[in-house]
């Protein structure tokens, strides 16, 4: 399981609407030099399409879930010692939300209180302009807003404080985010 509560660690969250340009996003904040820590989903779904298969979305949601809590505990243990910003492409709050959508909350009693990331959290809002349904991605644009209001509700719930994104370049995503962490410092 993750580690204990640190909240003294800048561990800054990207989370919000599947396809809404999150791991664009942090390709381009890692270019400008700050770590960066990909999508759990994503690595999970790679190993496993590369694999047996079992615990995909489209098959296995819950399975999905607690992989993607696997791998951010791992995650979170490798940026345990972070002296700097260390920014996450999603976060134990979306594996959780995915489990409390399946009504498997018992399994995630009190993991958010236990593991506390910076208290504010970047959303990249629905997009379709941009949405793609990709082999890895077989959700409609509808399941992704679906499971974007959720998530807000779960980060608001869990007492992050919420800032979305606007729908422009990833430049300019990128801008807003560095003058936070610079404000922070």
């Amino acid at each position: 399981m993750p580690r204990p509560n640190r909240r003294d660690l800048p561990f800054l969250i990207l989370s919000g609407c599947s396809g809404g340009g999150k791991s664009t996003l942090l390709v381009e904040l890692a270019r400008r030099g700050h770590r960066t820590v990909p999508e759990p989903g994503q690595r999970s779904v790679a190993e496993e399409m590369a694999g047996d298969g079992a615990a995909l979305p489209w098959i296995d949601i819950a399975a999905f879930a607690l992989k993607a809590i696997e791998l951010t505990a791992a995650d979170l243990e490798a940026a345990a010692s972070a002296t700097c910003w260390v920014v996450f492409d999603r976060s134990l709050v979306d594996a959780v939300s995915a489990l409390n959508h399946l009504g498997l909350s018992e399994q995630t009693t009190g993991l958010l209180e236990a593991n506390r990331y910076h208290s504010r959290v970047f959303l990249t809002p629905p997009w379709r302009d941009i949405f793609a349904v990709t082999d890895e991605r077989r959700h409609s644009f509808e399941e992704a807003v679906a499971e974007y209001h959720r998530l807000i509700l779960t980060y608001e719930d869990a007492g992050y404080e919420l800032t979305m994104l606007p729908r422009v370049d990833v430049g300019q995503r990128a801008d807003l985010i560095e003058e936070y962490m610079a404000q922070k410092v």
